[in-house]
This record gives structure tokens, sequence and C-alpha cells, in this order.
């Protein structure tokens, strides 16, 4: 049977790979993308997906975009893989860069779930947030993005409680460092040279994220962190 998921970040990284291994096996995508533009680029790129013009920066902006995209009534699993990063020390990380990786890293996922929440229950849906290590435990110069992915996980641990009635199962995916264009750039704030064999492909993370997905209804994987593996 032919599912739908909505997916942030299927632009590039983990979320460009869960998208084409979903749409390679025949279900149906609703990418959000920033503006119409980039809406479009997508829409070609995954053979006439269906497409949300939202900018993550602005979640208020969320519930007219997914009006005007006449979502369909089921919703079988919500996908959020965008992020962004900005690193640095508390001292000297500005209020800007802590609003905009908290907005987007974290209040927009929880403005498009709770929008979507509707349609998710019809279907019984899942919900995926791609978190990361530093969901977990952040180091130094990762307080931001450390605390949005950490709001993150709590977002989940309490929507995975609230919605159990209704049918919904909720995971976290925790991937370590992956080579994606978000790597490219912490290497480039680290001043370190970047290496992308060195690190997890997206390929390895789309097939837990498939496995979370695929799971019989009889159990949920709650959480799931994906390393590195020996090299």
């Amino acid at each position: 049977m032919t599912r739908t998921h909505v997916l942030t970040g299927a632009g590039s990284g983990i979320g460009e790979a869960v998208a084409r291994r979903l749409a390679d096996r025949g279900d149906r995508l609703i990418l959000v993308a920033r503006d119409a533009d980039r809406a479009a680029q997508l829409a070609a790129r995954f053979d006439g997906a269906a497409t949300i013009a939202a900018e993550l920066r602005h979640p208020d902006s969320l519930a007219d975009a997914i009006t005007a995209a006449d979502l369909p009534d089921r919703i079988d699993s919500v996908v959020h893989a965008a992020g962004i990063v900005d690193l640095g020390t508390v001292a000297e990380l500005s209020v800007e860069s802590w609003t905009d990786q908290l907005t987007v890293n974290l209040i927009a996922p929880a403005e498009l779930t709770r929008l979507l929440l509707p349609g998710l229950r019809a279907a019984r849906g899942q919900i995926v947030f791609v978190n990361s290590g530093a969901g977990l435990s952040a180091h130094p110069e990762w307080a931001a993005y450390g605390a949005s992915k950490h709001g993150l996980k709590a977002l989940a641990d309490a929507v995975r409680g609230e919605e159990a009635p209704y049918g919904i199962r909720v995971t976290t995916v925790y991937p370590g460092r992956t080579s994606t264009p978000m790597q490219e750039r912490v290497h480039e704030q680290e001043g370190r040279e970047y290496d992308p064999s060195a690190f997890i492909d997206p390929d390895s993370v789309a097939t837990t994220v498939l496995t979370v997905l695929d799971l019989p209804r009889d159990a949920v994987i709650s959480d799931v962190t994906v390393r590195p593996g020996p090299r």
C-alpha cells in the first residue's frame, strides 16, 4: 500500500537520502521547502512530489502554507530532518544565533507536528525526529545547537506519551557525525579539513529511518543511536 510522508530537509543530507529511498519504492512525498523556487526544484528532483513552501525560520507561516497545500486527510509519517548549526562559545554566540537554531531545530518541528496531528491520528501514523548526538551530550562550542537538540528530545518524549492513545508512534534517531553539507559547515567552523569518507553515509541513517517506519505495528523503536562504524 502506498504511504504518504511529509519531510523536512529533503534538499540534502539525511533528509534527501530518506526522501529518495521512499520515492524509489513508490511512496507519496510531501516536501517542506523554504520558498516557491526551492519547492519547484524538489518537486522536479523527486518526480512531481507535492510540496509545502514555508520558511522554517518563520514557523508562524506554516499554518497558512499547509492550508494552501491542501494536504490529504491521512498522513502516514512526518520525518523532521531539517536543521541548522552555528558553533560558538556561550561567551560569543549572539542572540540571533541562539534564536535561529532554536527556531529551526525545535520550534518549527513542534509547530509542524501540531498542525499535522489530525492527519497522523487518522492514519495512526508515525513521527520521526532526526536528532543528533548533541541531543544527548553537548560539548564546548555546541551550546545553542545542543540546547535545540536536547529540546527536540523533550518534544519527542512528550508527544510520544500524548499521542499514544491515538495510535501514533514517535521515534528519535540520534546520528553521529554524518557526511552531509552540515558536517562540512561544522568542519569549516572548527577550522578542520573535511573528509566525507571518515563519517557515516547518509544512506546508512536513511536505512535506520526506513526500518523505524516499516516496523510492524506491534512495536515501536522509541530511540535509536547511529554511530560511525570501525574503519
